[in-house]
């Protein structure tokens, strides 16, 4: 039992979520992919502004039911950016690779906040789900994402800039993020430019097990029973969590894979996180491979609690956010 004292609203939201993840998953690596959809609710889209946010979905490819939904704000840019224009923020959720969606009530909330108070535009991709669905699918849905914004820019406001262009992601997204921006970092764009990546308490592992898994194992929303388990239904039949989609510098892996255009890295990591020491071999081994990355640690934070509004330091997570985008888009706005 986590010593983590929270409040109890909190606490009873993290309770139903633990609750409903373990009803869901099955110990022969399945899921109850009925009973998992009956329990996660979905936001409706709104063409009116809800606090200052408008949404819409868009299908990119029906037939493996990969699509995004569009989160424009409708207030005025900060001073900080070009007149007119807003930045693109291509969101990726978490949920092991085998639960939730863009459209679940969590991630349409956290990335309603995110495009109204950091005044983007962010497409939340809808990519499939494991086991149903394994290693490289993600990667591929998020991939192909990108390249259909690129060649079809009258999906998105006209008062977007192209070239200031991030990805994001938390958990398994801050994972599938990361790989997407090495295969981006191998394509050539029309129109997009790529100027950083945000990684929230991104999930990787290996066969090692570190201090903070061993540590953090009661903590809230993870456990090493569930991240064992996401590893089994996500990687190839076979594979261990060496594999280089999980240990991305680990003995499979090497820093050449990392291309030239990599961009620049924003990390979180909490304190309390069992990944923490996982997140850490990350940012040490970006730093190897000679690119930019920022390191922010929040020694309070438990995995992904900078989603939940009665978390004390969201607003810390949202300032680190807003202070490297405008870092990475000011040698732009002149160009």
């Amino acid at each position: 039992m986590s010593s983590i004292k929270l409040p109890w609203t909190l606490s009873l939201k993290i309770t139903i979520f633990e609750f409903i993840v373990n009803a869901c998953r099955r110990s022969n690596g399945t899921v109850n992919r009925p009973l998992c959809n009956f329990f996660d609710r979905i936001a409706p889209t709104s063409k009116t502004p809800q606090n200052g946010v408008v949404t819409s979905d868009v299908a990119v490819d029906s037939s493996r039911n990969l699509w995004f939904r569009l989160f424009t704000p409708t207030t005025i840019p900060k001073g900080g950016y070009e007149l007119g224009s807003l930045p693109i923020i291509i969101y990726f959720h978490g949920g092991g690779f085998a639960f939730l969606s863009a459209g679940s009530i969590v991630y349409d909330e956290w990335c309603r906040r995110v495009a109204r108070e950091l005044q983007a535009v962010v497409v939340s991709v809808n990519y499939r789900l494991a086991p149903e669905h394994q290693f490289p699918c993600q990667y591929e849905d998020g991939m192909d994402a990108l390249k259909f914004l690129d060649s079809n820019l009258q999906e998105l406001p006209i008062n977007v800039n192209p070239k200031w262009c991030f990805l994001a992601g938390d958990s398994a997204g801050g994972n599938l993020a990361h790989h997407v921006a090495v295969k981006a970092g191998e394509y050539n764009f029309s129109n997009l430019k790529m100027l950083g990546l945000v990684s929230l308490q991104p999930f990787f592992g290996g066969e090692e097990r570190t201090e903070s898994e061993i540590k953090n194992d009661r903590n809230p929303l993870l456990s090493l029973d569930f991240t064992d388990w996401y590893w089994k239904v996500f990687l190839p039949n076979g594979s261990n969590r060496d594999h280089p989609a999980a240990n991305v510098f680990g003995p499979k892996s090497s820093v050449d894979m990392i291309p030239d255009t990599f961009p620049a890295t924003l990390l979180f990591v909490g304190g309390l996180d069992l990944l923490k020491d996982w997140q850490m071999k990350y940012y040490e081994g970006l730093k190897k491979a000679g690119k930019e990355v920022y390191l922010v640690e929040d020694p309070k934070a438990f995995h992904c609690s900078f989603m939940y509004k009665e978390f004390p330091e969201y607003n810390l997570f949202v300032k680190e956010i807003e202070d490297f985008m405008l870092k990475q888009m000011k040698g732009t706005i002149n160009n």
